[in-house]
């Protein structure tokens, strides 16, 4: 049995992150809270599961405890050479290089992951989905070579009021959807390259009709991990077509990030990173999206350069704090920003975050 407890002060000079973060002395809205536990009851089988408490904004509503994974596996076969099993129940979604760990502050580089891959206003629909999975990997001599792939419907926890204005009454379904990784493992770890793949499904309904939000993302990630310092990049092409009654339409995103950390104690490490997203490849400005009338130019687009900073206090202890300065709005959530026509192309963000494990 394992848990964690975060607790995070969010500051912003315009625009508001996760709360009322640009009034007053800031926004302590996001918190996280969670408990997992694991159980062999057989040599080829595991359950494991955990439950999370997550307040990130809003009106603290969507704090109640849920279950985030919960999984059986079995493992059809373990060799030295190789390993193959299948899990059924709630599982991760296997993409990038931090989705499956990204709910543990203690297994990210810095306090938010990159937000032109790893969305936290969309978290649910990204973090897992309900149906089966299958996992395999080989031990080469030159490396290890691991395959993940799932059928499932994904989680759409909170996704109303993240992808549509909450007066436009929509509600969200999971459909069927498929997403898969092969990553590659050299030598003890010092590369690390991925490539992960998803389709992603999801069934709109409202009071003036209904439609079909479909999401397939590419994302190629490589990394080099020298112990003390490593050098991680991620590129994402991602393609949402929206059809129905609702709203017609077909754009290609681009997403890409490079992030140099630097561990110079063994309790201290350092991070900087630069971050870009852009919504539509053929609208880069977003000057055609505010020409239509659908909202600012730089609701579009997103560039964020992050310096950080992490101290180990001790093991079960975790102080960071980091400052983020971005130039658009392309991932700021909709709950915290109802107007997008209020919110500013430049913005600078400060969160300092506490972490407890036992």
């Amino acid at each position: 049995m394992h848990g964690f407890l975060s607790q995070a002060l969010v500051i912003t000079d315009r625009n508001d992150f996760f709360g009322p973060s640009s009034s007053g002395s800031g926004s302590l809205k996001y918190t996280e809270i969670g408990a997992n536990a694991s159980l062999r009851p057989h040599q080829d089988f595991l359950v494991a599961a955990q439950v999370l408490s997550r307040r990130a904004g809003g009106d603290g509503s969507d704090a109640r405890p849920v279950l985030d994974y919960g999984v059986i596996d079995y493992q059809l076969h373990s060799s030295q050479q190789r390993t193959l099993g299948i899990q059924a129940g709630r599982f991760k979604n296997p993409f990038g290089f931090y989705n499956q760990t990204r709910d543990v502050a203690f297994t990210r580089p810095s306090i938010l992951l990159p937000q032109s891959i790893y969305f936290d206003r969309t978290r649910s629909l990204g973090l897992s989905a309900d149906g089966g999975s299958v996992y395999a990997e080989e031990r080469l001599d030159s490396g290890t070579l691991r395959l993940k792939a799932g059928i499932g419907t994904p989680t759409t926890r909170g996704l109303e009021d993240q992808l549509f204005p909450a007066g436009m009454g929509i509600h969200v379904d999971g459909s069927t959807s498929y997403i898969g990784q092969v990553l590659y493992e050299h030598g003890n770890g010092h590369f690390t390259a991925a490539l992960s793949a998803a389709d992603v499904n999801l069934d709109l309904s409202s009071g003036f009709g209904n439609g079909e939000l479909n999401f397939q993302p590419w994302i190629l990630s490589l990394q080099y991990d020298q112990e003390d310092w490593a050098v991680t990049g991620e590129y994402a092409i991602r393609n949402v077509a929206l059809s129905g009654d609702i709203r017609q339409s077909d754009t290609t995103g681009e997403s890409w990030y490079v992030q140099y950390t630097r561990r110079f104690h063994p309790d201290w490490q350092w991070l900087v990173r630069y971050d870009s997203l852009v919504t539509d490849r053929s609208d880069r400005s977003g000057r055609a999206y505010q020409d239509q009338g659908l909202g600012p130019a730089h609701a579009r687009y997103a560039n964020d350069i992050t310096m950080g900073l992490q101290w180990s206090v001790t093991p079960r202890v975790l102080l960071a704090a980091e400052y983020h300065h971005i130039d658009g709005t392309g991932w700021l959530p909709l709950q915290d920003n109802p107007d997008p026509s209020e919110t500013r192309r430049r913005w600078n963000m400060v969160l300092f975050q506490l972490s407890l494990r036992f």
